[in-house]
């Protein structure tokens, strides 16, 4: 049995390791069109910032140890340009090569979305398409002085992070209202405070052009003009789905649509990671949830799958983290906002809480938590201190389900130093008993 895989990143590898794993005799090709598998684009703000030191620490594994220990047929330099039942065709060496397949997985992530204006491939201006971007930011990073980051969703705040840190001048351009614009008001007013310690923070506008001669030099936008040494632009990414489209269907979300055994309507053919649509927990509806934590489960599940067992991806809640200088910031299922655009009728409540017993001085958590007018638990956001472990909480509830009343109830453990006897997410859904009418 030849297995093809389109992709090495988080999805990909974890289905190839399953596969050998389960079926050792059976051929596994993955083909990656850098020369990095098994790597970690999350982990760029950190080596930026100088966090670590290695660009190599971003991949988990080399090509080498796939090939080696594992027995996976790895192409990396390798990228596929054509598919058709049962065949690839990839450049690799600077030659065409057609390889066939029995069973094949599309596990090609995600990439940026195009700004789309005037003078946008100017040299300077980065789009975090892959690792291979770090060591380019880094290097510019180093030697300039003034930043322009356009887009302020999580990329472009802990780009922010990582180069207000090496003591530059930065400027974060968002075309909405808010930071983070996924995040209800309340918490990301907490966050713009924060950043506008460090950054030249400029909301409701919009990029419109780039200047420069021969490399960028300003940015243009709707109401006036930033000199820039580079810029990053992160305002957000879309389904990488240009050759899947070809022979599959494609979701709502425009990504590529599966069940839960991350089949695609195809036979044989599977879809696992940012590329793939699955399975929002919280509202029961297909959605594109483009984490690492469900890429790397999505890309095991197809893996047994197309070994011949079966196993289903039961979905996400969509939980994420993220911080921002000192300030922690999270947040897992619906905000108000994305719970009303869903239909449901919302009640919330908003808490400002130590996040530990009062003799320690460990900071205020800011906490909210939506939920339907039944009770159902929709969401929880948070910014502050102690933002990590409620969010991991809140998480595993949404994943169960959860009601308002269970949310009181669980039992979170307490620690002084760390949390409180009445823990924030207590209080929150105390405060919320009061709006559902409950005593």
């Amino acid at each position: 049995m030849r297995v093809a895989i389109i992709g090495g990143g988080a999805a990909g590898m974890s289905a190839a390791s399953r596969i050998k794993a389960i079926r050792p005799d059976w051929i596994v090709s993955v083909f990656e069109k850098t020369n990095f598998v098994s790597h970690a684009p999350c982990g760029i703000p950190f080596y930026v910032s100088g966090f670590f030191e290695h660009f190599d620490e971003l991949c988990t594994y080399d090509a080498n140890f796939f090939r080696s220990e594992r027995n996976i047929d790895v192409h990396t330099n390798s990228e596929v340009i054509d598919i058709s039942e049962n065949s690839l065709v990839v450049e690799e060496m600077g030659k065409e090569r057609e390889y066939e397949w029995d069973k094949l997985l599309f596990a090609t992530g995600a990439k940026p979305k195009r700004l789309a204006v005037q003078n946008e491939d100017l040299e300077g201006i980065i789009y975090v398409e892959d690792i291979l971007a770090a060591e380019k930011i880094k290097r510019l990073a180093l030697k300039s002085e003034k930043i322009v980051i356009v887009g302020s969703g999580y990329i472009g705040v802990e780009m922010a992070d990582a180069v207000s840190k090496l003591g530059k001048k930065v400027t974060v351009i968002e075309i909405a209202e808010r930071p983070l614009p996924e995040y209800d008001a309340e918490i990301a007013a907490i966050l713009k405070s924060e950043m506008e310690k460090y950054v030249n923070l400029r909301l409701s506008e919009k990029v419109v052009a780039f200047e420069g001669k021969d490399r960028v030099e300003r940015v243009v936008t709707d109401k006036t003009e930033y000199e820039c040494d580079f810029v990053i632009v992160a305002i957000g990414v879309r389904p990488n789905v240009d050759l899947a489209k070809k022979i599959v269907k494609l979701g709502k979300s425009g990504a590529i649509r599966t069940n839960r055994k991350l089949e695609t309507n195809k036979e044989g053919i599977y879809a696992a990671g940012d590329c793939a649509e699955t399975f929002n927990i919280v509202t029961e509806k297909p959605d594109w949830i483009h984490l690492a934590t469900p890429a790397n489960k999505m890309g095991y599940v197809a893996g047994v799958n197309i070994a011949g067992f079966e196993l289903e991806y039961p979905g996400a809640v969509k939980c994420q983290l993220t911080s921002f200088h000192d300030l922690e910031i999270g947040k897992v299922g619906l905000s108000e906002y994305e719970a009303i655009k869903e239909g449901y009728k919302v009640v919330s409540a908003f808490v400002t809480s130590k996040s530990s017993a009062k003799y320690f001085q460990n900071g205020l958590i800011h906490l909210k938590v939506v939920a339907d007018q039944n009770g159902k638990l929709l969401g929880v956001q948070a910014a502050g201190n102690g933002v990590g472990m409620r969010i991991y909480g809140a998480t595993s509830l949404l994943y169960k389900k959860a009601n308002v009343r269970d949310l009181f109830f669980t039992d979170f453990p307490y620690y002084p130093p760390v949390s409180r006897v009445w823990d924030p997410l207590v209080i929150a859904a105390r405060n919320l008993f009061r709006k559902l009418g409950i005593p």
